[in-house]
């Protein structure tokens, strides 16, 4: 059998891509508490954090590190993460910090600014860092607030995140009056139209 262009799949290589993730994710946030900046992790990673707590099984691997920050705090964050080998980078109107000097923008950390809209045409702006939990390794957004997130940018990553909610039992229908006119019809669809 002729060997493909790209090589075998390796169950190493993948393991050791999803371990880089997670190890990324608990290496910036061990900074920012050591730096004692506020923060709370967003994005894929907190939804498979409370996936987690109902089903392990159903948690979606992510490569994507999002840490919710103020935007005061970024100076005292950029001097904590670069104690922990993080490199400050800002490109394209997005501050990062990158894993190291040689990394690129898909090995780093990615900041949303508490209390601003990721894009002006947002609906609603990110929720600020004290809607969050503590746990075992770091400070997690508090579910409400993820939920708004997701249904605010409502790509198609963020429907398969609310998706992967649902399927745990973590959003019913009733979640639809939790949230803003707006937001509950992006739910509601979700809902009605679960294949979509």
């Amino acid at each position: 059998m002729a060997k493909r262009a790209y090589g075998d799949v390796s169950w190493e290589r993948m393991s050791r891509a999803v371990e880089k993730v997670r190890q990324r994710l608990q290496r910036a946030a061990a900074a920012l508490e050591a730096g004692a900046v506020p923060y709370a992790v967003a994005g894929g990673n907190a939804v498979a954090a409370w996936v987690s707590r109902v089903d392990e099984a159903a948690v979606r691997n992510t490569r994507d590190v999002d840490i919710l920050l103020r935007r005061h705090d970024l100076s005292a964050a950029v001097s904590a993460m670069s104690q922990a080998g993080f490199v400050h980078r800002h490109a394209a109107g997005v501050e990062m910090f990158l894993d190291g000097p040689s990394a690129s923008a898909r090995d780093a950390v990615h900041v949303v600014f508490a209390g601003e809209k990721v894009r002006p045409d947002y609906l609603v702006a990110a929720p600020d860092v004290t809607e969050s939990e503590a746990t075992d390794t770091f400070r997690l957004l508090s579910l409400e607030a993820l939920v708004r997130m997701k249904l605010t940018s409502f790509r198609d990553r963020d429907r398969t995140h609310l998706r992967d909610l649902i399927s745990v039992g973590l959003l019913d229908r009733s979640w639809c009056e939790r949230v803003s006119p707006e937001l509950a019809a992006r739910l509601q669809n979700l809902f009605d139209n679960p294949e979509d």
